[in-house]
């Protein structure tokens, strides 16, 4: 069986299809050689006329066909890669479409279970009120994972408005979390205030209100801890504008540190359920910060440490 998958694996399709055509090549250039030595003999042989048998373009013909040969490989050498980043981009869609499901499915069925509770049995006002707010969780994060949806297709379709506002980051970040707090009622968050260094910068409001979202949720999400923490510090550093996000959650391991901001790259294996997330978040937080002609880029020191995600703006300074 092993044998079999080898024999249909596309590496071994191309390597045995370059091949074929290298030996083709050779088998043609080496055949042209033994027939030009044999009709060179016969000429010298009947004093005939050179130019009848043996003509100067023949070694063009076969320059240019080399280059041609050499041409054919590249183009397959590229048909393969963009077929293997098609296979991964389909596996990556079909993995998502699990994962999604999943979170989907969760938060619906228990709000069903919630609701035939409250339709069965008589509850006291303090089981009304703590049956309600689960679904009302149950229901913010059916709502945050539509929303991952649409602001996917509408920065993919660069719907989005663009009207860029100048304004000033640290009062960005401190309305954001002020306007949003009841959502991180548990947690603990510090915006550390740059001192006496102005931090301005153009910026779509409503884009980077979703970066914003997308990290604190993401920190709050990711962490086993009983307090999650994130302290939000700024710096200024070489015509750089960097806003540092750090939590204590449950850490990234060095190996998925460049995946993370991947389309549809959810941590944990393929064909693992227990992968969290819809793997929307962080790619959706690239594009943001590529939108705004910057980049985002995680650190941490392994699982169980945290991790920091550094946005980093070029100043205008």
């Amino acid at each position: 069986m092993n044998r079999t998958k080898w024999l249909i694996h596309p590496v071994f399709i191309l390597v045995i299809s370059i091949l074929a055509l290298v030996t083709s090549l050779f088998l043609y250039i080496y055949w042209y050689i033994e027939i030009s030595s044999g009709l060179k003999s016969i000429v010298e042989r009947f004093n005939l006329d050179t130019g009848q048998f043996l003509t100067s373009q023949t070694w063009f013909v076969i320059m240019v066909l080399t280059v041609l040969v050499g041409v054919i490989i590249m183009g397959i050498f590229i048909i393969f890669v963009y077929n293997l980043k098609t296979l991964r981009l389909y596996r990556l869609q079909h993995n998502f479409i699990n994962n999604f499901t999943h979170e989907l499915k969760t938060p619906v069925t228990s709000l069903k279970l919630y609701l035939e509770t409250f339709l069965k049995y008589e509850l006291s006002r303090e089981e009304q009120l703590k049956y309600t707010q689960y679904m009302l969780s149950d229901a913010g994060r059916l709502s945050d994972d539509i929303n991952r949806i649409l602001n996917l297709a509408q920065i993919e379709s660069k719907s989005y408005v663009d009207e860029y506002v100048l304004q000033s980051l640290p009062e960005t970040i401190e309305h954001f979390y002020q306007s949003n707090s009841h959502l991180f009622r548990n947690c603990d968050i510090e915006i550390h205030q740059p001192e006496k260094e102005p931090f301005f910068y153009r910026i779509i409001p409503s884009m980077f209100e979703m970066l914003l979202m997308n990290l604190f949720t993401d920190a709050i999400k990711y962490n086993d801890a009983t307090i999650p923490r994130i302290d939000i510090l700024f710096e200024k550093q070489h015509k750089k504008l960097i806003i540092r996000f750090k939590d204590n959650g449950i850490g990234i391991d060095k190996s998925e540190l460049k995946k993370i901001f991947k389309k549809f790259y959810q941590v944990g294996r393929s064909d693992d359920m227990s992968a969290k997330g819809s793997g929307l978040g962080l790619y959706l937080v690239d594009h943001i910060a590529k939108i705004h002609k910057g980049k985002i880029t995680a650190e941490s020191d392994g699982l169980g440490k945290g991790a920091v995600f550094s946005l980093i703006l070029p100043s205008r300074d």
